[in-house]
């Protein structure tokens, strides 16, 4: 076994996250060890990349197997992290899922706009505004074809919409979450839609997106694209497919509700849901994202596109996050720190992982390099572009990774964490010994907390004020 870092040690829960990093497999297949990240420098043609961007919902940071879960199983996303790179301190952009996507299409945090205040998205009076950049219209200006299929959760028509915001092409939901089989959704109506229409399918809703997906990656592309892949899956009401007879009696809620609280209640299927039922969603998840990568080598197009798996914020409440604290809508690792696998042949060797921490504004500023794209400067990124350390082995500058929500605000630098919690008392964590954050620092290193929450403060003062 190679030599384990302490911020490795997080990913040693279980057999299953042993093998990760020791690089074995669970079956009888032998593979290398998984290596810590080295760039390649001077690999690939130096044609611009495809960009497949794949989203689970509401997916724990250890709900992998190559992530320590001992009772999911995840072939396809396993094999995805043995080709590429898996991140074991990589972040959400927030702890809830429209803010995280406001910080990835726009590489900005989500205060910086007035739809990103919302935690998360709930009404028709909120959204991204078409006229700010985004990840898609700056590569749509690059030349790049640009599709969404899948969770939006950015607005909703008719103000709102991915194709107001760069994307040619949209199939997919408005809104936060939607009853599997007949697609209601948070709003209490039909939430289907091909660009800015109606589409009807009652299948269970993975399967369908999938089915588009595969579609898409194996069309006769003429020029490269980008494809915002966003499932549901895991999230909330908790179905899997076979399960329509749940489903019409989530759905019969919905129609019977008499108040927004009444449709939301029916949704979040508080009386649903199990280990099992939530391990069957993960494990259909992995097998979608295994077609979808299946289409893409029957394509031909797998060796120059660059693959990025994520979830856009920590689990929920049956997710396996162990030996991480808290869970979705906080700020404790449990709530943002999130799996995420980057793949990308031609230029990045397989077989490696890296401790390096990062979060979604990142991604945004990475892609936009990686496709020879620029930034508006009128609207600067507030991600940090990890294309120079993937591909060049440049380290990366020492910056600040930087949280506010509502009930709690967090900073990392480096390994030490400074959060505050819901009643207002501030903490200290050194992440790399302490990654569960169990043993407040604050007392013993009063300058540093003093430094990290001037920094965060700072920050702060430059974002939009919550509104009331």
């Amino acid at each position: 076994m190679p030599e384990i870092s302490r911020r490795a040690l997080g990913a040693l829960v279980g057999g299953s996250a042993v093998g990760a990093v020791a690089g074995t497999s669970t079956g009888a297949e032998a593979v290398p060890a998984e290596r810590p990240f080295r760039a390649r420098p001077g690999a690939g043609s130096g044609r611009r990349p495809n960009v497949l961007v794949i989203l689970g919902d509401d997916l724990g940071w250890a709900d992998l197997s190559s992530y320590g879960a001992p009772h999911i199983r995840t072939p396809n996303l396993d094999r995805l992290a043995r080709q590429g790179v898996r991140f074991t301190d990589a972040y959400s952009g927030s702890s809830t899922c429209s803010p995280t996507r406001f910080s990835l299409y726009t590489g900005r945090y989500p205060g910086r706009t007035k739809g990103g205040l919302a935690e998360p998205i709930a009404d028709r009076s909120q959204g991204l505004d078409p006229h700010h950049p985004t990840l898609a219209s700056l590569l749509q200006k690059a030349g790049y074809a640009t599709a969404l299929i899948g969770k939006w959760h950015c607005g909703w028509l008719p103000d709102y919409s991915p194709t107001k915001s760069g994307w040619d092409e949209f199939f997919g939901n408005h809104g936060g979450v939607l009853e599997y089989f007949s697609k209601l959704g948070q709003l209490g109506d039909y939430d289907l839609y091909e660009g800015d229409a109606e589409y009807k399918d009652l299948r269970y809703y993975t399967t369908v997106l999938t089915e588009r997906a595969v579609e898409y990656v194996g069309r006769d592309h003429d020029r490269p694209w980008l494809l915002n892949l966003n499932f549901t899956t895991p999230h909330w009401p908790w179905l899997a497919e076979g399960d329509e007879e749940t489903g019409a009696g989530i759905a019969a809620k919905i129609r019977a509700a008499t108040s927004q609280a009444e449709v939301s209640k029916a949704l979040n299927h508080y009386d649903g849901g199990s280990v099992a039922k939530y391990t069957q969603m993960v494990e259909s998840l992995d097998a979608a994202v295994g077609e979808v990568l299946a289409a893409l080598r029957r394509s031909g197009q797998e060796e120059n596109t660059v693959v990025l798996f994520a979830s856009d914020n920590g689990g929920e409440r049956w997710s396996y996050l162990w030996p991480l604290s808290g869970q979705k809508f906080s700020l404790q690792e449990g709530g943002i720190r999130v799996p995420a696998i980057l793949r990308w042949p031609a230029r990045i060797d397989g077989h490696q992982v890296s401790h390096e921490p990062n979060f979604s504004p990142d991604w945004t500023a990475t892609l936009l390099e990686l496709a020879g794209a620029r930034p508006d400067p009128a609207y600067p990124l507030d991600g940090t572009s990890l294309a120079g350390y993937l591909l060049r082995g440049e380290r990366l500058p020492e910056r600040d990774l930087f949280w506010r929500v509502r009930g709690n605000r967090a900073l990392r630098r480096g390994d030490w964490k400074y959060y505050r919690d819901d009643k207002g008392t501030d903490h200290l964590y050194n992440l790399a010994a302490d990654s569960r954050e169990q043993a407040d620092l604050a007392p013993d290193e009063p300058e540093l907390l003093t430094a990290l929450k001037a920094s965060w403060e700072k920050t702060a003062a430059g974002l939009l004020p919550y509104p009331g």
